[in-house]
């Protein structure tokens, strides 16, 4: 989804650094996932304001 409104915005601007700055956040946030399942620490996804 990210890469999608990169993407877009890209084509809105013409900016460049503005896709690529959204593209490497992606792969950030994949990294992160991947990390975490590798590690056990998955939570349920959802509401991030419900305490645990």
């Amino acid at each position: 989804m990210i890469k999608q409104i990169a993407w877009n915005t890209f084509k809105n601007t013409g900016d460049i650094n503005t896709y690529l700055e959204l593209v490497e956040v992606e792969n950030i946030e994949k990294n992160i996932i991947k990390a975490e399942k590798q590690n056990g620490n998955i939570k349920s996804e959802g509401n991030s304001n419900i305490r645990e």
